[in-house]
């Protein structure tokens, strides 16, 4: 079958309209599953796409860089421990002179399985084999601190009692891998609703259908209506990939775990991904949007729901630029920090920590503005600045001493 490559293309906006709210990304692009075998004579599967093709480059025995997300990667895991040691082992350890490593995000985790592969589902040439069933990551489940999300050697990702792995008395061996990002994160509109029943990710480069199919069908239909969309004025729709489909689960929800102020229409229920299980054909893998974005895989003949993706540039992305020119000082600071703008446009000021999470939150009047930080513990925050109609139009990176 033809192997389609697209490059995805990312936007630096200085202003867009949205409905959601402004995050730190980490990750510059979303990878490719790396899988390349056809399974079905029906155009549409994973491997009829190559998205931004996984590749690594490796800087010595112990690290390497993921060129698409430009993440820095520990090649040979830590061992197996228990999610308190990995949380110790990610803030203590030095590798090659850094010290500023942590646990992956569950999405940064998952951006390293191979789904040409199996167990691991990872590449062999650059990440050493260690015997590890699962990996942890940074997050819980959203209401059971005791459900660490782990991906795993088959390829998967869910989350998973803590006292599971050995060194917690339980029977899987649950390993560490450590990550760092290569630049300073930057805040970003993750979504845009472009009012067309289309939802724009600015994170991956990729539209969504807003308002999915409400009947669930056979993973070959499944090919079969993706591919046959039309929408929005455009015919280039396909069903996603599985880890698409996992970058817009958002782990602190359920039932569905999506934001549903943009994708109203997805139903707590699975999700067919184009992307076949390696070594059993007959299996699909899925995301399971009813309990919390566990990924697995089950029979193409099961009826699924699906949701459909397409590529966009800028050429096809509607935007409003405008100019924002402001100053802030002082910066760094050890509370109160001064804002003023040149055009009357900023009704809030919100302020995020470099997890993402917003931490404060302050009105604004007039062309200038004073906050007070000095209850926010020292360290690094992001100051977005946002206009009546909910728009982003700027934001700068502030250090609280």
């Amino acid at each position: 079958m033809k192997r389609t490559i697209v490059f995805c293309i990312l936007i630096n906006v200085a202003a867009v309209c949205v409905s959601g709210q402004t995050e730190i990304r980490t990750m510059k692009k979303l990878p490719d599953t790396g899988q390349t075998g056809d399974y079905t004579k029906t155009f549409g599967e994973d491997s009829d796409y190559s998205i931004n093709p996984m590749y690594y480059s490796v800087q010595n025995a112990q690290l390497a860089i993921d060129t698409v997300t430009g993440l820095m990667w520990q090649r040979a895991d830590g061992g197996e421990m228990t999610i308190e040691n990995a949380r110790i082992y990610a803030d203590t350890i030095k590798i090659s002179g850094y010290t500023d490593w942590r646990l992956p995000s569950a999405q940064e985790s998952f951006s390293l399985m191979h789904l040409d592969k199996m167990n691991p589902a990872m590449d062999g040439t650059v990440f050493s084999p260690s015997g590890a069933e699962y990996w942890w990551t940074s997050e819980q489940r959203s209401n059971d601190p005791g459900r660490i999300w782990v991906t795993n050697s088959g390829g998967g990702i869910g989350p998973h009692l803590k006292t599971e792995t050995k060194s917690a008395g339980g029977t899987k061996k649950i390993h560490a891998r450590v990550v760092r990002n290569t630049s300073s994160p930057q805040p970003e509109v993750h979504f845009t609703d472009n009012g067309d029943g289309t939802v724009s990710d600015h994170f991956t480069g990729l539209m969504w259908q807003k308002m999915p199919t409400a009947d669930t069908i056979t993973w070959e239909k499944a090919l079969q209506n993706a591919e046959n969309l039309s929408l929005a004025g455009y015919n280039d729709w396909r069903l996603p990939n599985i880890k698409e489909l996992n970058s817009i689960n958002d782990e602190t929800r359920n039932a569905p775990s999506v934001n549903t102020g943009l994708f109203s229409g997805v139903k707590s229920g699975r999700y067919w991904s184009s992307t076949t299980q390696k070594g059993q054909t007959g299996n699909a893998w899925f995301i399971d949007f009813q309990n919390f974005g566990l990924t697995s895989y089950f029979a193409k003949n099961k009826g699924y729901y699906t949701i459909c993706v397409r590529n966009y540039s800028k050429s096809t992305a509607v935007f409003e630029q405008q100019k924002f020119n402001f100053s802030i000082f002082p910066n760094p600071t050890n509370s109160v920090v001064n804002i003023r703008w040149e055009n009357e446009m900023v009704s809030r000021i919100r302020v995020y920590n470099t997890s993402g999470t917003i931490v404060a939150e302050f009105p604004s009047v007039g062309l200038d503005a004073q906050i007070d930080l000095s209850n926010l513990p020292r360290g690094k925050y992001v100051l977005s600045f946002i206009d009546q109609r909910n728009c982003l139009v700027g934001s700068k990176l502030v250090s609280r001493q």
